[in-house]
């Protein structure tokens, strides 16, 4: 055993050697000259799947202000939410450091620890990325700036180099993106509002999502109760800030006219989630993001649209969605509404439309796959696409343990279109023809957790699927068109599956940037797949799907209707591309799906069956077969 001398020898060996590294870092590490070189920004450019340019996009809207012009009750609005003690501290908080440095030891995310200096350093001066060699270096530029400069110099320069999403980097932008004013004219709970979004404005812009919305919310009530309990605002002063101050709408880029918005959001959120690239990283630009939209598809897809919408007389307050996908899960076309810049919300990416009779194929590929439980006790047995079920209009369904009542007490009762009765028919049949009460029965027989895995292990999103209840099977859920093409390519693919992607690679400067993309699995058996293809083959060839038809071309999808005629899809594939399309209609207000009136007869309206497979049809006519 070594003698305590030699312990403490070692000791004071280490601690010099660790001082010296700390001492030569420091002399080594250098204020840059320039402190504002981060500044220089470029535009995002995508491209189409040929290598064309599609749009440009990333002006950053940036403008510097002296402090003297930012409101007090501003400045301390962002040092009440970021770094409160910054008048007192020298550019780093020891405690802070410390827990930063325990968490990266131990693998955790690296957060807390920086200081408005920091962050000002982080911001000007370093990359995003989350290392113990830039974290060392932000803190060894802290120190040296805080010596260097004055607090009100870097508290302006943080300020004025801050991102806050919108495109805005500093707070004399911010003010403009969000209340269409001058930072001097904002008062202290405005303030607040931007304040929260340093923390990030991807959750904190309350224009994105309602969940933004309420955390944005939660912030400004935190940060103004903060200026009180640091005296910068009084019991009184505080109490006449009850009314969340809300921000202007974003405003629309240009060049984003059409169809091209809509590609553009769905491919930036790709990268957003998909790779290392943070918000403010992206709006600082200098990307080439290449995407998997084909021009061609896509021009043709509108074009459809617009032309079905001619021939059927379309009423104007329907709204369509519609996407298509390949059988590796590439996205090829997308049509999210008349013209992003006159409507923003993405009709093909919603998840608030159901999708009625178009889910049974799910439905159906479950019962195939795990067959089916009819008696309390009893094993599962198989079923194939020749079981006989009664299709007859208005009978009870029934469960294991007896028929299902609802919550009200009502016995539940399967309803056919036309409130036609089928006598006993086979599983294809009902499929062929959409028979709902064989389906609604099948769901139950199988089990509605079984058609959920299977509905999930196709694409669908947990958030868009219905009440597990029996109309769970008829299509309560509410997959946007993009999940449901998607799905819909393991039918065509011999049961594997891809999840959509927009993004086939990235560059900066030449050099390529890492992005994650979906690696196929199997979600059905082969002969799962092959017997649910034939379905959809059958539907189009003699079924409810007719109207889908190409001449010399083989086709396979299903009609979608729903029994309170919400939504009209039609989903289909021919060769590995699926393309969907819904038809509804929105309540502005709700933002929730009305009945489709004005197209005929509710129970079987235009709308709901003619005008998506014209749209359907003449998409799949004009473009080439894969």
């Amino acid at each position: 055993m070594p003698s305590w001398r030699h312990v403490v020898r070692i000791g004071l060996f280490g601690v010099a050697c660790l001082v010296g590294l700390l001492g030569y870092v420091y002399h080594e590490t250098k204020i840059p000259t320039d402190l504002k070189a981060f500044a220089i920004q470029q535009n995002n450019v995508y491209f189409w799947a040929d290598g064309t340019e599609m749009a440009r996009t990333g002006e950053v809207n940036r403008q510097d202000i002296p402090l003297d012009q930012v409101p007090q009750g501003v400045q301390w609005a962002a040092l009440a939410a970021e770094n409160e003690t910054f008048y007192s501290d020298y550019g780093v908080d020891p405690q802070g450091m410390a827990r930063a440095v325990r968490n990266m030891a131990t693998g955790g995310a690296m957060q807390g620890g920086s200081t408005i200096t920091q962050q000002y350093v982080k911001n000007a001066y370093l990359n995003q990325k989350q290392t113990m060699s830039r974290k060392l270096t932000e803190i060894v530029l802290a120190v040296k700036l805080d010596r260097k400069l004055s607090k009100q110099q870097i508290l302006e320069g943080y300020l004025n180099t801050s991102w806050y999403g919108r495109g805005s980097y500093g707070i004399e932008r911010a003010a403009q993106a969000y209340y269409g004013e001058d930072v001097s004219q904002l008062n202290v709970s405005q303030g607040a509002v931007l304040a929260s979004l340093l923390k990030g404005a991807g959750r904190y812009d309350p224009a994105i999502s309602p969940e933004n919305h309420k955390r944005a919310v939660d912030r400004w009530k935190w940060i103004l109760d903060r200026m009180v309990v640091i005296g910068k605002l009084t019991p009184a002063q505080r109490a006449a800030y009850t009314t969340f101050p809300e921000p202007q709408e974003p405003p629309k880029q240009v060049g984003l006219s059409g169809q091209t918005g809509y590609l553009v959001d769905i491919a930036k959120q790709y990268v957003t989630t998909h790779t290392g690239i943070t918000d403010a990283q992206f709006d600082l630009g200098g990307y080439q993001i290449h995407t998997t939209f084909e021009k061609p598809s896509q021009t043709a897809l509108t074009d459809a649209v617009q032309a079905a919408a001619a021939r059927q007389n379309a009423d104007p307050g329907l709204r369509v969605g519609a996407a298509s996908v390949a059988s590796d899960g590439r996205m090829l076309a997308v049509y999210g509404g008349p013209d992003y810049l006159r409507q923003g919300y993405d009709n093909a990416n919603s998840a608030l439309v159901p999708s009625g009779s178009a889910f049974t194929p799910f439905v159906y590929a479950a019962a195939l796959s795990q067959g089916v439980q009819r008696q309390l006790g009893a094993g599962r047995t198989p079923v194939s696409p020749t079981t006989p079920y009664d299709g007859d209009n208005q009978i009870p369904v029934q469960t294991p343990e007896g028929p299902y009542w609802d919550r009200d007490g009502h016995l539940v009762k399967g309803t056919n279109d036309g409130g036609k009765s089928w006598g006993s028919i086979s599983l294809l049949t009902a499929m062929e023809q959409s028979v709902n009460t064989p389906l609604m029965q099948l769901g139950l027989d199988t089990g509605l957790d079984q058609v959920r895995q299977t509905a999930l292990g196709l694409g669908l999103l947990p958030d868009s699927l219905g009440a597990q209840v029996p109309a769970f099977s008829l299509g309560t859920s509410t997959p946007s068109a993009i999940r449901m093409a998607d799905a819909y390519t393991a039918f065509a693919d011999g049961g594997m599956h891809t999840d959509p992607y927009s993004v086939l690679r990235i560059t900066r400067d030449g050099a390529p940037v890492d992005v994650q993309k979906p690696a196929p699995a199997r979600a059905l058996s082969q002969q799962v797949a092959q017997q649910v293809d034939a379905a959809l083959t059958g539907t189009v060839q003699e079924g409810t799907g007719r109207g889908a038809q190409v001449p010399g071309r083989t086709v396979a999808g299903k009609t979608g209707t729903t029994q309170d005629n919400r939504a009209g899809w039609f989903v289909g594939y021919s060769g590995q591309v699926s393309t969907a399309v819904a038809v509804f209609r929105l309540d502005p207000k709700s933002v929730q799906a009305l009945p489709l009136d004005g197209q005929g007869d509710p129970a079987k309206s235009a709308a709901a069956t003619a005008y998506p497979l014209d749209i359907w049809s003449t998409y799949v006519k004009s473009v080439s077969a894969y």
